[in-house]
């Protein structure tokens, strides 16, 4: 397993295997979030299956497919929720992490500053300094409404 802390609750990870569950809950995790697409794996590490083996290792278990080009707010919200809801550390997995990291920036940038958010991802090996100009106008229209 690798996992790569982005915030002290925040952990991405590459592809998570069944197995793994049990020793996340172990190191305080509560809640997975899946952040790849079932076309991208074979059946054996489809969302059925990873929430099964998830629940039954008593975590709350996430399913957000994401593919880049068609990330949507609907997505960006609905990891912010599952984030906000959970009562312990959440790892969201995709193929790298990448997309996982991209959707808690662009998530976060209501609430951080957008150049701590860039270095929490870096910190956490994920360059997203190109999502420096959307991060910072998320930022600005949160304070809005």
């Amino acid at each position: 397993m690798d996992l790569r802390p982005v915030t002290d609750d925040y952990i991405a990870a590459p592809q998570l295997d069944p197995g793994d569950f049990a020793a996340l809950a172990q190191q305080g995790v509560t809640t997975v979030i899946d952040n790849r697409p079932d076309t991208e794996v074979p059946p054996s590490h489809q969302a059925a299956a990873m929430q099964a083996a998830a629940e039954a290792a008593g975590l709350t278990f996430v399913y957000n497919p994401v593919v880049h080009t068609a990330l949507t707010e609907a997505h960006i919200e609905e990891q912010a929720d599952a984030i906000a809801a959970s009562d312990g550390k959440v790892v969201a997995y995709c193929a790298s992490g990448t997309r996982s990291t991209i959707v808690w920036a662009l998530g976060a940038a209501g609430e951080m500053d957008p150049d701590d958010i860039i270095a929490r991802a870096k910190g956490a090996g994920y360059d997203l300094a190109h999502l420096a100009p959307e991060l910072a106008r998320r930022a600005a229209g949160a304070g809005e409404g």
